[in-house]
């Protein structure tokens, strides 16, 4: 019934959302923005935005953030839709010019935003892909039945790199099943959500390879299935925090790793 986006990523804080600079303060009943925000999915068709933004620029930077409900439709907000490498438009600019937003669509405390916001990660990279594991488990059904009918399953390379990734996406489903199961027990997903982002985010790409490899010369056709498939796959390792800060995350809060310097 309504669509959201997610106003996280800023120009100069990706990776490093901490970073971010969009700012906010109040005003009476309401919290007044100013800033951009970039990579915002489908903002081009949201009604509300999940916001981030600095409440407290002299607090540590993980510590004066806020995370609140902005309608779309709000006087001040203007976005500008970014092309991808596909062609489309899924992606877009969002510029925050005195943006009010009432002050009772806040999500948590003052400044306590960088919390909220990891229970927001935990369930993007632990459940959210649902659809798309079992959309791949598809394609990959749909890839043996076209290297039978091409001839290019007489390739045994072909047919261990298939077997390998429907072992992958296998896995892939369980740990899916168990980090809902860990959010129905504990309310959230877990650092278990960047385990599966990590190598979703990698076997997603290795299966429209594979794609490119049964079709051939009708790989780079951009009107057969799979191809646009296999451009936007490329994103993944970026799109809901990039591999380098899942590997930060497994190794910090799993493995019990020292942070790096």
């Amino acid at each position: 019934d309504e669509v959201w986006c997610q106003g996280f990523s800023e120009p100069d804080a990706g990776s490093d959302l901490a970073a971010l600079r969009t700012r906010a303060w109040r005003d009476g009943d309401d919290y007044v923005v100013t800033g951009s925000k970039i990579w915002t999915s489908h903002a081009e068709v949201a009604d509300w935005c999940e916001l981030l933004v600095r409440t407290d620029p002299e607090a540590p930077r993980h510590r004066g953030i806020t995370w609140l409900a902005m309608p779309m439709d709000a006087p001040g907000v203007t976005v500008r839709p970014l092309r991808t490498l596909a062609g489309s438009h899924e992606f877009a600019e969002v510029f925050l010019d005195e943006v009010r937003v009432p002050a009772a669509n806040r999500v948590g405390a003052e400044n306590d935003g960088w919390r909220v916001t990891m229970v927001t990660l935990s369930f993007e990279r632990g459940t959210a892909f649902v659809g798309e594991v079992v959309a791949c488990r598809r394609v990959l059904g749909d890839l043996a039945r076209v290297a039978h009918a091409n001839g290019t399953w007489d390739d045994p390379g072909l047919r261990r790199r298939l077997g390998r990734l429907n072992a992958e996406f296998r896995a892939l489903w369980r740990l899916t099943q168990w980090n809902v199961s860990e959010a129905e027990g504990r309310g959230v997903p877990g650092v278990g959500g960047s385990v599966f982002k990590l190598r979703y985010s990698h076997a997603r790409q290795e299966l429209y390879d594979a794609a490119a490899a049964v079709l051939g010369p009708d790989a780079l056709d951009l009107d057969r299935p799979w191809v646009l498939d296999r451009l936007s796959a490329l994103s993944y390792t970026i799109a809901a925090g990039t591999s380098q800060i899942q590997r930060n995350i497994v190794a910090e809060r799993i493995l019990g790793l020292p942070k790096g310097r």
